[in-house]
């Protein structure tokens, strides 16, 4: 053999011992890894963390015991507050031979507080009796073909912290036997009062904002779910006065202060975008297919105004706008938003989502901007002061809740909150000619006893028929104060409702409360109820990951000392993760999800500040010491499969035990 095949041969034989060699350390590798991988498994969850129910999947369950067989007129199946949400209502459910029409009856202390309404032909009959009083056997009346059965329904005396109304006067050849529904601003239940005062229909689940009839006759309401603090919901429930959900309209940005149902059914909420990094609330509107649930329009009031013009008092970066109403005209394709912060009632062009008008004091605005706002004409005008509830009436007027805050722009004219007022105020405008004249108000003659700084309503029910509610006047130490009562420290609280005819106030309910908003309505809307599961539209998104990192956790302690020092409580929702606990400024947290080598951190910030509404990210002595209660939501869709849930505190990771199902 020459030299030179001999070199062939050693070289190959060396290239082959090195791809043996090469193929030895792969394998040792791999089973390093694999080793790795199934130690770390050893120390990852086993057990599912228990799964919250939503109201929805209760009332699921609450639906099998809703039998009519073997139940007769005079044997019915009443099951009081069905869906345990609605204490003075009642499911009566019996069945008949023939298809009737029952005609239910619930006595009240007079006509004007009496119900009666028929139901549809049936043959099987799941009959909602509502506007029970509370604390009472109820004797409710049923006639079936001329023939009258009457049933004694028992309710629970109101929760000891209800609020009740101090002062009602009225006119009663005036009323009707509609409810006044009022929804809380803090304490308090969502409910209604009949003209006499008495409490006759409240939810258990409070809902805030805005409570309407949709189209269909079921009641739009938020849901009790917060998406961001202090009051951003996760979206809204279509429910009917059972407090049985239809519909659960879920949305990324959530729900806050009002929505407006379209012609066409959809929705305009105003909403949030809490993932576009600019860090501002309150400044952003959605249309939401109710087929769907599908986000179908976005206006961004940033793309439209100037965060810095028209500054009043309460303004500050993060919270420029502060839009607490939006309603839609068919007849000009155009949205009213009302800007507290701002002092301005704004009209935007439907489609082309550009700026029609601005109705405020244009004082400290832009010169761009002066173009869009009106020449005051006529005698005895005012601008409206950090306004609420702005609409469109049928006549084209611009009606609004004036709150009168420091009636100026200049902080030396201000004026103070015991020499100030509020009122309902309408404006009629002429957009051709950009004049603006006021043609109605009601409030400042009640001087500083009627002045509300924040929240607030108007209604209109008809052609010089309204409901101006003053529902945020707050005192402290006997005087009026000017801010909202979360912020004054307030010792006194009232909620002032007027309801207005042909200028002649023929019902006034006073309640020792805040109270958002008051609707107008009948007990029995026109829906029908139906068995069924409630469906899901919508989304809340996906949660932002901070960090990605391939790896193990092989370091994790227990988490028991954790959950007791920092008060810790985590809730696995049917579509997202809860996470709360108590820490001090400076503590660094973080939310881990880890699933076969991939570790998910999510940071939790320690603050105040993020998304909070007239709020500003300062600690008391108190919260420096002993910390204050954060928490983080993170949203289960874009997350497949199961993952082991941690917790870090600074340089300690802790093994909560336990998995979620993305």
């Amino acid at each position: 053999m020459s030299k030179e095949s001999e070199k062939k041969k050693n070289k190959k034989s060396k290239s082959k011992i090195k791809k043996i060699i090469l193929g030895l350390l792969l394998v040792i590798v791999i089973c390093f890894v694999i080793t790795l991988l199934y130690l770390n498994n050893q120390s990852t969850a086993k057990k599912l963390l228990a799964l919250t129910p939503s109201m929805r999947s209760e009332q699921t369950e609450l639906e099998s015991e809703f039998t009519s067989e073997g139940y007769t007129i005079d044997n019915p199946n009443i099951i009081v507050d069905p869906y345990n949400n609605s204490p003075l209502t009642a499911l009566v459910i019996f069945e008949t031979k023939e298809s009737v029409a029952p005609t239910v009856t619930i006595p009240g202390e007079d006509e004007l507080t009496t119900f009666t309404h028929t139901f549809e032909k049936e043959k099987v009959h799941y009959l909602p009796i509502l506007g029970l009083y509370p604390g009472k056997e109820n004797k409710i009346t049923i006639e079936l073909d001329g023939k009258k059965k009457e049933i004694t329904i028992k309710t629970e005396k109101l929760p000891e912290d209800f609020i009740l109304p101090t002062e009602i006067e009225k006119e009663e050849e005036e009323l009707t036997n509609e409810l006044y529904f009022f929804t809380p601003s803090s304490s308090g239940y969502t409910c209604a009062y009949d003209v006499n005062g008495d409490v006759r229909w409240y939810l258990t689940n409070k809902a805030t904002w805005k409570i309407d009839r949709l189209k269909n006759g079921h009641l739009l309401v938020s849901t009790e779910r917060l998406v961001n603090s202090p009051y951003y919901l996760t979206g809204l429930y279509e429910m009917d006065m059972l407090g049985k959900i239809y519909v659960e309209y879920s949305l990324p940005g959530g729900y806050h202060h009002d929505y407006y149902e379209m012609p066409n059914g959809n929705l305009l909420v105003a909403s949030d975008d809490f993932n576009s990094g600019k860090g501002t609330v309150e400044d952003y509107i959605v249309e939401l297919d109710r087929k769907t649930g599908q986000i179908v329009k976005t206006i961004d009031l940033k793309d439209i105004l100037n965060m810095e013009d028209g500054k009043s008092e309460n303004w500050v970066d993060y919270d420029w706008f502060h839009n607490n109403s939006v309603w839609y005209d068919e007849k000009t394709n155009s949205i009213t938003l009302s800007g507290r912060h701002q002092d301005a009632v704004i009209n935007i062009d439907y489609d082309k989502e550009t700026l029609n008008w601005i109705i405020g004091d244009p004082t400290n605005w832009s010169k761009e901007y002066q173009k869009y706002f009106f020449t005051p004409v006529g005698d005895d005008f005012e601008w409206q002061w950090s306004q609420h509830a702005a609409m469109i009436t049928p006549e084209g007027y611009v009606f609004i809740f004036d709150n009168g805050n420091n009636k100026s722009k200049n902080k030396e004219d201000y004026v103070p909150a015991e020499d100030s007022y509020s009122r309902g105020v309408m404006y009629k405008i002429d957009t051709e000619k950009m004049t603006i004249e006021q043609v109605f108000e009601y409030g400042k003659e009640r001087g500083s006893e009627f002045y509300s700084p924040y929240i607030s309503d108007v209604d209109y029910l008809d052609k010089d028929h309204y409901i101006i509610h003053s529902g945020g006047i707050v005192y402290v130490d006997g005087k009026n104060s000017n801010q909202p009562a979360g912020i004054s420290g307030a010792d006194k609280l009232v909620s002032d409702t007027v309801e207005l005819k042909d200028g002649k106030v023929i019902f006034e309910i006073k309640l020792p409360s805040n109270n958002y908003r008051v609707e107008k309505m009948p007990l029995y809307g026109k829906d029908t109820f139906k068995l069924g599961e409630a469906t899901t539209k919508g989304t809340l998104g996906s949660t932002k990951v901070d960090k990605t990192r391939l790896g193990f956790i092989t370091n994790a302690k227990e988490i028991d000392k954790a959950y007791k020092s920092h008060d810790i409580t985590i809730k696995n929702e049917e579509d997202r993760l809860e996470v709360k606990g108590r820490f001090t400024r400076g503590t660094e947290v973080k939310v881990i999800l880890y699933r076969n080598g991939e570790i998910k951190e999510y940071e939790v910030p320690i603050s105040k500040k993020p998304y909070t509404a007239m709020c500003v990210d300062i600690f008391t002595e108190e919260e420096n010491k002993n910390g204050i209660v954060v928490t983080k939501y993170i949203n289960k869709e874009g997350l497949e499969g199961k993952y082991s849930l941690y917790l870090q505190i600074n340089d300690t990771i802790y093994n909560v035990g336990r998995y979620i199902e993305g």
